[in-house]
This record gives structure tokens, sequence and C-alpha cells, in this order.
């Protein structure tokens, strides 16, 4: 039986180690990241931001993530300004989504959207961007509709212009 003490030594550590989640910075390595400033009666607050400007990134979104540190998020781009909606499917993570509209100023906060539901959560009125980060992220550092965030200046998929 000692004999076999390494073998299952080594067995644990391969199993603990594939359960192990990616550090953030690993999650979405193909995806630009930036920086966004979101500006509240509390002050100025900075998050660090996976761009997902694409179709494809867009329908995958955080669906998987099971840890996100309190200053990660996603930033959704839109092509133009639209009503957009979001469902929380496959994603593990209760979420705030903030619908941004073309001025940067944020259309409205769906706080704490729940884990794995399929209940739409839309955009109250027409956005170019949504952030999603941590749920009671919002209520956290007050974040309310009417309030600026300032997004990266980037690209989009459709027009090739910046779009801020």
């Amino acid at each position: 039986m000692r004999r076999f003490a390494p073998l299952f030594a080594f067995a644990a550590l391969v199993t603990a180690c594939a359960g192990a989640v990616a550090p953030a910075a690993e999650l979405f390595p193909s995806l630009d990241q930036a920086r966004v400033a979101v500006t509240t009666a509390s002050g100025r607050h900075e998050f660090a931001v996976w761009i997902a400007a694409d179709e494809r990134s867009r329908q995958q979104g955080l669906m998987y993530v099971r840890e996100l540190p309190p200053d990660r998020g996603m930033l959704f781009i839109f092509e133009r300004p639209q009503p957009v909606a979001f469902w929380m499917k496959d994603t593990y993570l209760s979420l705030d989504l903030v619908f941004i509209d073309p001025a940067g100023r944020v259309l409205n906060v769906a706080a704490d959207a729940k884990p794995l539901s399929l209940m739409p959560i839309r955009s109250r009125g027409e956005a170019l961007a949504v952030l999603e980060v941590l749920a009671g992220t919002a209520r956290k550092i007050g974040l309310v509709p009417g309030d600026r965030i300032d997004l990266p200046t980037l690209r989009t998929t459709g027009s090739g212009r910046p779009w801020r």
C-alpha cells in the first residue's frame, strides 16, 4: 500500500488542479481588455473589462465563469444603439447589468440578476453598451440611472469607426 501513496498523491493533485479556476486575466485570452470609469455620487470607480464586441463574444459573455474579482467585468458593445435583452443562461455568478446609452449615461441597472435564469433582462431605451459586474457592485458604489460611464474608445465590428 505504501508504494502506491505517491501515485494517490499525484492523482489527488491532478484532480484538484482540474477543478481550479483560471486567474481572471486568463479567462478570455482572445478578447481585448480595457478600463471603464464609472462616476457616481460616491466618486470615481474603475473596472478592468473584457470587450465583447462581436456576436460570438456577446453570446458567450460570462457564461461558465465561477469566480470574478470585484474590479473586473465584461463590456458588451453593439454596432448601433438598440433595445437589448440579456439572460443568465449558463451564468453561475449573480451579476449587475448596467445598460448604457450612446452618450455614456446609465439607462438602467438590473441588480442581482439571478444565475442560470432564462428570464429576459431588458434595457430601458436604446443601449450602445452593457457593463456586467458582480452583483451588489451597483449598490455598493451608488450607481443609478443618469450616472456617467467613461467608455474606452474602440472600434466596433460593424461600422469600423469609433463608437464614442
